[in-house]
């Protein structure tokens, strides 16, 4: 049957769930289920039938880290409906049309860079295309084997720390966040992939922190949603921390600071990497002046820049006046 959201109720999903024959008559459920619903992706996916294989596979005990993970989501649609765990499915469901939570939160996990993460409404949900970079060592922009020193700003999840750690073998990482809450989290994820020894956990805003040192990369995620789209965004969205989110009235309150410090704690040589996301459009218009290398992605994603330290203190003046000429928008 085709699901109307008029139509839809919990006990109506699990007696359609019940009813069906396999796996995956079960997952085509789902995905009509969310179809007719008025929710919003960006947490991990962008439509219905993604959002609905997710949630299919983390009942069904798919785990995408795993070499045969394409042969047990398989299985998985072949097996009859009565095997699978139809209640949990149709639960989370319900929550996930009727709380406008991400399936992120309802799951407490999350996938990024190729690994499993915990999650919890005090961190952002990881979607980063930073993830990419990662993949490759952050080549061109530094030199993977030379890189010894790395600081994420703003860790939320810990999600770019510790993939980053895993991707440079030789590199100590420290990783800073102003919320408890979200360096609750990260701690236990650094936990969970075994580099208690090389990822460091700092209590900072921004750079506040007196144990930090220079670094041959920074790499950032850091609030920059201006004020007309934290009051537009929607319902999904208004679940996250409001604090790794909003940047002033248009967007650029925490990237200011960022580009007036950066330069102080990078290595010769050294290299900031920052995702601005949509308010890419006011910083270059902001800092004119200044050569944001923009970066582009394979697998889709915008708005992360590049700059080395020597480009940071040639255009400090600028940077400088910027800060100033933006106090009015914090």
């Amino acid at each position: 049957m085709a699901y109307r959201r008029a139509m839809f109720s919990p006990e109506s999903m699990s007696r359609d769930l019940a009813a069906a024959a396999s796996g995956a008559a079960v997952l085509e459920l789902l995905t009509q289920c969310f179809a007719a619903a008025p929710l919003a992706y960006g947490h991990g996916t962008d439509n219905a039938a993604d959002e609905a294989a997710w949630l299919f596979a983390a009942v069904a005990g798919v785990d995408y880290a795993e070499a045969d993970w394409v042969d047990r989501f398989e299985a998985a649609l072949a097996a009859p409906a009565v095997d699978l765990d139809i209640a949990r499915m149709a639960a989370l469901a319900d929550q996930r049309v009727a709380t406008r939570q991400p399936l992120a939160y309802l799951l407490g996990e999350a996938w990024f860079a190729g690994l499993r993460f915990e999650v919890t409404a005090d961190v952002l949900v990881p979607r980063s295309p930073i993830a990419e970079l990662i993949a490759a060592g952050y080549a061109p922009w530094v030199r993977p084997s030379e890189v010894r020193r790395v600081l994420e700003i703003g860790t939320g999840s810990g999600c770019i720390a510790i993939a980053t750690a895993l991707a440079l073998p030789d590199a100590q990482v420290d990783a800073t966040d102003v919320s408890p809450g979200a360096l609750a989290v990260a701690q236990r994820n650094v936990a969970r992939h075994g580099v208690v020894a090389r990822v460091r956990l700092v209590a900072s805003d921004l750079f506040t922190s007196a144990t930090l040192g220079r670094y041959d990369l920074i790499v950032t995620n850091p609030p920059y949603v201006d004020a007309g789209d934290m009051a537009s965004r929607p319902a999904e969205f208004r679940h996250e921390p409001e604090l790794g989110l909003a940047a002033g009235a248009d967007g650029l309150s925490i990237v200011r600071r960022l580009l007036a410090e950066a330069g102080s704690y990078l290595e010769p040589g050294g290299v900031l990497i920052c995702e601005v996301g949509n308010s890419a459009e006011a910083l270059q218009q902001e800092y004119a002046t200044v050569p944001f290398t923009w970066l582009t992605f394979e697998h889709g994603g915008q708005g992360v820049f590049a700059l080395t330290r020597e480009q940071l203190e040639e255009h400090a003046p600028a940077i400088a006046a910027a800060v100033g000429r933006g106090s009015e928008n914090t």
